[in-house]
């Protein structure tokens, strides 16, 4: 079967999730054999995030209208990731195209009930240019399209030393110390937390980023360690959340890494104006703590919701056995739905031949 070329188109909101999610996209799909070329307003992030680059993945800047007449032709699919709004110069140009390329809208990640009726349909606006475009959701359920998931990850995952990552990184791990990955944006205030962290050793791996700064500035209570770290590459990081015992993450490409991991976990979501992050933080919770006894999914949920500064009240650390049997027994049920990748390229694969057809 022939290779398809691909453009990702990307712009930068958040650049460690945007960004981060068309990365791992990217390169799987050139691993995979396919040709990539990724379209990105701001790629400084990849000189942290993918220093090597990734072979079969041409990195380039945003396209603007004047530009447009000197830029390569177009391949076979468009990717525009999380409605990122092509330039009209460039939709006229998929439109000459013959025959017109595949597009698709890759929307963000939620676990809302509207992703499994929305996930493949059709856009009406672009059929009125003459080119067909699709709304493709990621998700947690067989009626979406999945989560990224790189072939192996899991097998590299139940082969990883964590003793050998962190003597490889120069951290020093006292003996009974339990291991956290903090990676947040603004925290809520962090002395609560610190002192139920502080119940048993604890040795915090902080990520550059708010948390982190607030961390510096914070008072910590005995028995608390904090080493900040650098920026990694994605691949360090993560090996840095399978390392841990519990992992908090923000934002929408942290939590799957978090679910693959298959430790504990806190996700901090995107926070909007408009509260409507609320509504989605409860539909994975609700996918999450599914079916769980409610003395385990209760404090579980509590906690969550208080990390992203939803819910008052004294903080009770939920107990991590349970709840970590919850993350790995989610982490076997999400394995069972092909991944994002191989769902992607069937779909297109399946478009490009019928438009072939009518050509």
């Amino acid at each position: 079967m022939r290779a398809l070329h691909w453009e990702i188109f990307c712009r930068v909101i958040d650049n460690h999730g945007d960004l981060g999610v068309c990365w791992r996209l990217a390169a799987d799909l050139a691993s995979r054999g396919e040709t990539v070329r990724l379209w990105v307003d701001d790629a400084s992030a990849l000189r942290w995030m993918a220093p090597a680059g990734s072979h079969g993945v041409t990195v380039v800047g945003w396209p603007d209208d004047a530009a447009l007449p000197e830029a390569p032709a177009l391949g076979d699919v468009v990717v525009e990731a999380f409605g990122c709004e092509l330039p009209a110069a460039l939709v006229s140009r998929m439109a000459y195209r013959q025959p017109v390329p595949v597009w698709v809208n890759l929307e963000y990640l939620s676990a809302e009930p509207y992703v499994e009726r929305s996930h493949g349909l059709p856009s009406p606006v672009a059929a009125a240019c003459g080119l067909g475009k699709w709304f493709f959701y990621p998700g947690f359920t067989p009626a979406t399209g999945g989560l990224l998931r790189e072939p192996g990850l899991l097998d590299r995952r139940a082969a990883f030393d964590r003793t050998a990552w962190l003597a490889a990184q120069g951290i020093a791990w006292h003996p009974g110390e339990r291991l956290a990955s903090l990676f947040g944006y603004s925290p809520p205030p962090l002395a609560p937390w610190l002192r139920a962290w502080s119940a048993r050793p604890t040795l915090l791996l902080a990520a550059p980023g708010p948390l982190c700064e607030a961390l510096r500035a914070s008072v910590l209570p005995a028995g608390l360690r904090v080493v900040e770290l650098p920026w990694l590459t994605q691949t360090e990081y993560d090996h840095l959340l399978w390392s841990c015992d519990f992992n908090l993450v923000r934002g929408e490409d942290s939590l799957v890494r978090a679910i693959w991991a298959g430790s504990p976990f806190l996700w901090q979501i995107y926070p909007q104006l408009d509260g409507v992050h609320a509504t989605k933080l409860d539909a994975l919770l609700d996918r999450l703590l599914g079916g769980v006894p409610a003395p385990v999914a209760e404090p579980v949920r509590l906690a969550m919701r208080q990390w992203n500064s939803l819910a008052a009240g004294p903080l009770n650390w939920p107990d991590e056995a349970p709840w970590g049997q919850r993350c790995r027994q989610w982490r076997r049920e999400l394995v069972s739905t092909p991944d994002l990748t191989s769902q992607l390229m069937t779909f297109c694969r399946t478009r490009a031949a019928r438009i072939a057809g009518f050509a």
